[in-house]
């Protein structure tokens, strides 16, 4: 059974159009990577609330797409852009 997992962040200001492009260039590999299903992006322009969904085979999965881009620099230019890092929950779907 899948997982989803969640990222909320805040993105700093005048940052989101920098992100944007970054997140373009990104999600097509993230999209890729072993075990990933989907991803989605969300945000609130008034907040500057940012919600992206995901869902992943697993969460061992998950856990090595997150090593993958510790490790390659992806993750540390992705908190550049956000006023903290992002608070991550992982959900198991509920079949009822």
């Amino acid at each position: 059974m899948s997982i989803w997992v969640t990222l909320e962040m805040e993105v700093a200001k005048g940052k989101f159009g920098e992100l944007e492009l970054f997140l373009a260039e990104r999600l097509p590999a993230v999209r890729g990577f072993d075990g990933a299903l989907s991803v989605t992006v969300y945000y609130d322009e008034e907040t500057r609330s940012q919600l992206i969904a995901e869902e992943w085979l697993s969460k061992a999965h998950h856990a090595s797409y997150i090593q993958a881009i510790s490790e390659n620099g992806v993750m540390a230019q992705l908190v550049s852009f956000m006023t903290a890092p992002p608070k991550v929950q992982y959900f198991k779907r509920l079949v009822i």
